[in-house]
């Protein structure tokens, strides 16, 4: 069974590689009646976009996007959605010398032995961070669902290289994400992580760090218990995001630390509503949603390609060797990975609303 799909009543499935001829997604499951143009996913994808920063690859793709089928006149059919970005800008020689010495950190070993050494080993084919670029454009779609229904989904930096950054609230978030490089609200922590990243890279090292991703305006009742429980699915969603090694809600691992007085989220009415005091659990109790913001975390590890002297082995010779990664690559993911985050969790949360009912099949102005 392939696992290149994601989603039941909406389905995203995810093609290409990262030096083949494109990438792209199928989306199913769109009601039809939505406005969707190729602008406005192109704005997306912009976000996602290697940028002449210290953390980025100088591998500069214009990734312009193509919608090829379920738009027309400006708006969804209701047939599968198919988007598409041509690959132009790569140069695949340096991975021809490294085919049988597996990068440190990579899929290239697992790769191999899975699929006997005819996956596409170069830039880490079906396994670069590239692939995000169909999960992007999905993911602009998903939140123009959402943005029907009030629910909005914003993801930030809050960590790199063990600098943590103070984020105060929600509006501070809005306010003051588009003015960091690397996307973190607290601009005083955002300069001390330019400068880890920039000192990594110096080093010919590399960084990781942590995302925080929030959904606001969330329905109750999201989640179908018990094996597909809202958290299991985003969870599932973000490990599918390549460099992600952890994930977390509400309070995460803290509440192992905490009694359960501390960890309650206590209910109290306000304007009408049930709400909680507290949010530990994260917007989601039994794995449905209860209304309250959806809070999640998760770990970005650092970009496994540097260019530092590694070891690894000579697969057809079966010998130990040394490796030096050369080519184009970035000193830190997390800045970049923050639309992709942000739109896994649009699409999760797009599919279970589809399951519970509150989006129609076809939209009327």
């Amino acid at each position: 069974m392939s696992g290149d799909s994601l989603g039941e009543m909406f389905r995203v499935t995810s093609f290409g590689e990262s030096h083949g001829k494109c990438v792209g997604v199928v989306v199913e499951g769109c009601p039809a009646g939505l406005k969707i143009s190729e602008q406005m996913v192109q704005e997306e994808l912009d976000r996602r976009r290697a940028v002449q920063t210290i953390y980025s690859t100088p591998r500069m793709e214009e990734d312009k996007v193509e919608i090829v089928s379920g738009v027309f006149n400006g708006f969804t059919t209701g047939a599968p959605i198919c988007m598409i970005v041509w690959n132009r800008e790569f140069d695949s020689k340096p991975y021809d010398s490294i085919r049988f010495t597996p990068r440190p950190g990579h899929a290239d070993y697992t790769a191999y032995m899975k699929y006997g050494g005819f996956n596409d080993y170069r830039g880490g084919g079906r396994f670069s961070g590239r692939i995000t670029i169909g999960f992007v454009m999905a993911g602009a779609v998903a939140k123009k669902i959402l943005s029907i229904l009030d629910i909005e989904v914003i993801a930030y930096t809050v960590e790199i290289a063990g600098i943590r950054a103070k984020v105060k609230d929600i509006l501070e978030v809005k306010e003051n994400v588009r003015k960091s490089v690397v996307g973190c609200p607290d601009l005083e922590a955002s300069n001390m992580m330019i400068e880890a990243i920039s000192s990594a890279k110096e080093d010919g090292d590399s960084v990781g760090g942590v995302i925080e991703c929030v959904a606001l305006n969330v329905p109750v009742g999201l989640g179908e218990p018990v094996f597909k429980t809202l958290e299991g699915e985003l969870a599932r969603a973000f490990y599918a995001i390549p460099g992600v090694k952890g994930v977390e809600f509400g309070a995460g691992f803290d509440v192992a630390k905490m009694r359960g007085s501390e960890n309650n989220d206590q209910y109290i009415l306000k304007g009408g509503h049930v709400v909680t005091r507290t949010n530990n659990c994260g917007g989601v109790l039994g794995g449905i949603s209860n209304g309250m913001p959806i809070v999640c975390r998760v770990a970005v590890k650092p970009p496994s390609s540097i260019s530092r002297e590694q070891d690894t082995v000579d697969l057809a010779r079966m010998e130990e060797t040394k490796l030096k990664v050369v080519g184009r690559h970035d000193a830190c993911i997390v800045p970049r990975a923050l639309p992709v985050v942000e739109s896994m969790m649009a699409i999760v949360l797009v599919d279970n609303a589809i399951k519970a009912g509150i989006i129609p099949r076809v939209l009327r102005g």
